[in-house]
């Protein structure tokens, strides 16, 4: 069995893949500076009605005919997020109380998912199914990985290549999810009257930086994942 610690280690200091690894880098920072300064931008916009996130959130779910999902207040920064197992429209400091058109439009995307989950939007049934086999991937991926190259076993590595591919799909199937939550969100803001011309243009600029972070994610990986598959892909069994 070959010794993979030192030259393996040497292969991978003078790595032409990394460049992967940096353009995937700039592509993250890229979309999370743009979502950030968007955010920031409309912000500052106050909506025509006066009405906060949480009241908007409130109005859109009723026009639904939603009355047992909850609004409330989270800690943090855009840390937005639905949670289906507690009914719950989680909306950030930022967004809860603030009357900007920023803060409408994340939390009439936030409103989305819940609508999406009222109605059993098939993507949103089977991202929640999919989670407890990203969740798989992604926790062994690298493990195997690794062990694999320490034992000098390849089998172990394409097991984790396969993994991550699975942890890859889930991003993969969350992107129509997110795009979908953003679209209704914006026609129900219009349709209701909460946000009316260029503030309706505003929440969709803020909405499609913030869709760019799920792109860019599912770039990002899709570059790591080609990086493994040209490391590790055309091992033989017996190396």
């Amino acid at each position: 069995m070959p010794f993979y610690g030192y030259g393996y280690g040497y292969r991978m200091m003078w790595d032409p893949t990394y460049i992967l690894i940096i353009v995937g880098a700039l592509l993250s920072m890229w979309a999370s500076a743009r979502v950030n300064s968007t955010f920031r931008r409309y912000a500052q916009v106050r909506s025509m009605t006066g009405m906060t996130g949480a009241e908007a959130a409130m109005r859109l779910l009723h026009s639904q005919g939603i009355y047992d999902v909850t609004v409330r207040q989270v800690r943090g920064h855009l840390t937005d997020h639905y949670d289906p197992r507690t009914k719950t429209v989680n909306l950030s400091q930022a967004v809860y109380s603030q009357t900007s058109v920023a803060a409408l439009g994340v939390a009439a995307h936030e409103c989305g998912h819940a609508i999406q989950d009222n109605v059993g939007y098939a993507p949103l049934r089977l991202r929640s199914a999919f989670v407890p086999v990203a969740n798989l991937g992604s926790t062994l991926s690298w493990p195997l990985i690794v062990i694999g190259l320490l034992i000098g076993m390849t089998p172990f590595i394409r097991l984790g290549i396969w993994m991550f591919t699975l942890a890859l799909l889930f991003q993969v199937i969350t992107l129509p999810v997110e795009f979908n939550a953003s679209s209704r969100a914006v026609t129900l803001l219009d349709q209701l009257g909460i946000l009316s011309g260029q503030e309706v243009d505003g929440t969709r600029k803020v909405l499609g930086a913030a869709a760019l972070t799920y792109v860019a994610a599912v770039a990002v990986s899709l570059l790591q994942l080609l990086r493994l598959v040209l490391l590790f892909g055309g091992r033989r069994d017996d190396d």
